[in-house]
């Protein structure tokens, strides 16, 4: 039941004590503010990081041409390793790929394909990635309108593309672009299908063509620059093994050492992803044990400027007791102060902590190691009910304590 006079009474023994009220609050919200801080930024070290594979399939494996290091069936070290045609059809072979594609460089070059593209007058260089259907699974490439590559535009050498957003904005002005044409370096492409990626915006200033249209019009010959492909539901240990097998296919087709550490490139998403859910399983229990010891922290630090309340009040609580005050009226007292000190307190901690969040996710940019700094605000609130609970234990033992004590030996008390 709410009384005035009992919380007049609490703050009046607040306020006789200011500074001493002050450093209990501090301790206390100084633990939930560092609790909801800490565990914020460790949030923003794995959004950062999981942001690197929001782009692609985190189950896929991508192996690269490189260089042979060591000679091989006669054959001399630095033979360049580049895939075919027949290599990706071997790949499609084994059992445990799910999703594969190949891509071919159209410019030459390595990742950075870009192309002269034109639209009338409108004319712009976009990077263009040959490759095949199942691309779309790799990249995680979300269709907006029309459709993607299929199978029938690989086996028909057909002139179609999908775009990003951006490159039809660019050109047309608008997105309405099923069924438009554009040139890519000259020859005429028919658009099918209009993409998004949840990757960065680079993902999207991009076209994907028929990786085998680009071999035959960009004299490719039946090159494939790198493979890629998915692995279903297969655990790290079944991913390296069905890698080593795939390995080996390429190195008997390719006629390379298969343990030669230069002739291919293996770039293994699901390993990686792992890696960082192991290295952050680690920073987490350690953010939560350092978030605990700074809640102890103040939890401790009530606990002792509540027996001291308690050990100066005793002469109070003996004549309460003289003029029929029950153990329990004095005892929740006591505990009503204790609770409201640190309920106040946490909240003062919380509603800080997540301000500062706020700020630093408003002000940092967005990066590949930290992006978006947050708190499950579930977790902070437990916290602070916690830190509430321990302050009203902090409270009772001592206040019970003073309770049982006679009013003759408690008014005798110096």
């Amino acid at each position: 039941m709410f009384s005035a006079d009992r919380w007049h009474e609490v703050l009046s023994t607040l306020a006789r004590n200011p500074l001493r009220s002050f450093l209990t609050a501090l301790a206390v919200a100084w633990g939930i503010f560092m609790l909801v801080v800490l565990l914020g930024m460790g949030q923003g070290l794995r959004n950062g990081t999981e942001s690197m594979f929001a782009d692609d399939a985190a189950n896929s494996v991508w192996i690269f041409g490189g260089s042979t290091s060591r000679p091989h069936a006669g054959l001399p070290v630095n033979r360049r390793i580049v895939f075919d045609n027949e290599g990706y059809a071997a790949l499609r072979r084994v059992e445990g790929i799910d999703k594969l594609t190949g891509r071919f460089f159209a410019s030459g070059g390595g990742f950075g394909n870009e192309l002269q593209i034109r639209v009338g007058a409108k004319v712009s260089s976009f990077d263009v990635r040959a490759v095949h259907p199942d691309h779309l699974y790799l990249e995680k490439t979300i269709i907006a309108a029309g459709r993607f590559l299929n199978e029938q535009d690989i086996a028909e050498k057909r002139k179609v593309t999908a775009i990003g957003v951006p490159v039809a904005e660019f050109l047309w002005g608008h997105t309405n672009v099923i069924g438009e044409t554009l040139a890519v370096n000259g020859i005429t492409f028919t658009v099918v299908g209009l993409f998004t990626d949840e990757g960065d915006a680079g993902e999207l200033r991009k076209l994907y063509i028929p990786i085998s249209t680009a071999q035959l019009a960009f004299n490719g010959a039946d090159r494939v620059n790198m493979m890629m492909f998915t692995v279903g539901d297969k655990t790290v240990a079944e991913t390296k093994k069905l890698v080593e097998e795939v390995q080996a296919i390429l190195a008997e087709r390719e006629r390379f050492d298969p343990a030669d550490p230069q002739a291919t490139r293996v770039r293994n998403s699901l390993e990686q992803y792992a890696t960082f859910q192991e290295i952050f399983w680690i920073i987490e229990i350690f953010i939560i044990f350092m978030g605990a010891c700074t809640l102890v922290a103040g939890i401790v630090g009530v606990s002792n400027i509540m027996m001291i309340v308690v050990k100066e009040r005793t002469k109070e609580i003996g004549v309460r007791k003289a003029l029929g005050a029950t153990p329990w009226t004095i005892v929740s007292t006591i505990l009503q102060e204790a609770v409201f000190l640190t309920a106040v307190a946490g909240y003062m901690g919380l509603v800080g902590g997540v301000a500062l969040l706020e700020l630093l996710a408003a002000l940092l940019p967005k990066s590949d190691f930290f992006s978006n700094p947050s708190v499950d605000l579930e977790v902070a609130l437990w916290a602070t009910a916690v830190l509430v609970i321990s302050g009203a234990l902090a409270g009772f033992i001592p206040a019970r304590s003073a309770a049982r004590v006679s009013p003759v030996v408690a008014l005798r008390d110096e």
